[in-house]
């Protein structure tokens, strides 16, 4: 028994060490990146498309200090992720929203995998599916999301708990 723990605690470790970001420059940038401004309020401008996003995830507060996201990344269906958008004062906005995909695909860096996003920049980004606001055309019980572990998008039911990552129009 002892053995088959400290087989699992290795195991569990090398996967961990494993899984890096990979980012490969000889792939062409359709984006500036110089476009996003970090703000000391834990927020993103992105002076391209003029939408203000969230560092971190969603359950968790942005840390000046270390730099650093504090908290549990919570997951929620699509209804609760609407509804806490509408909760959210993150950096004294109440106006958060879910992004559309078309928001949510503008911060996609398809130059990275796990996670394919800027992580200097959105940080704490988890590598799997994040909601956008976006219902399926023919199946209404599903919304977009996109996975950020490759960048690709796909339905999801609006019953999983998926990651989110909220939004705002800055002014």
């Amino acid at each position: 028994m002892k053995l088959m723990k400290v087989f699992m605690l290795f195991a569990f470790g090398l996967s961990s060490s494993l899984v890096a970001q990979q980012c490969y420059d000889e792939v062409a940038v359709t984006d500036n990146t110089d476009r996003f401004v970090v703000n000391i309020d834990g927020t993103v401008s992105d002076t391209r498309t003029g939408l203000m996003w969230q560092r971190c995830n969603y359950g968790q507060v942005y840390n000046r200090e270390t730099n650093s996201c504090d908290g549990v990344t919570q997951r929620l269906n699509w209804q609760a992720s609407l509804k806490g958008a509408l909760n959210d004062t993150t950096a004294g906005y109440n106006d958060w929203q879910v992004p559309s995909i078309k928001e949510l695909a503008s911060i996609v860096d398809h130059r990275c995998t796990d996670p394919s996003i800027d992580s200097d920049i959105f940080l704490a980004t988890q590598s799997q599916n994040y909601w956008s606001n976006t219902s399926g055309i023919r199946n209404m019980s599903a919304a977009w999301v996109y996975q950020f572990a490759s960048g690709l998008n796909s339905l999801h039911a609006k019953t999983s708990n998926v990651y989110l990552r909220l939004v705002r129009y800055e002014k």
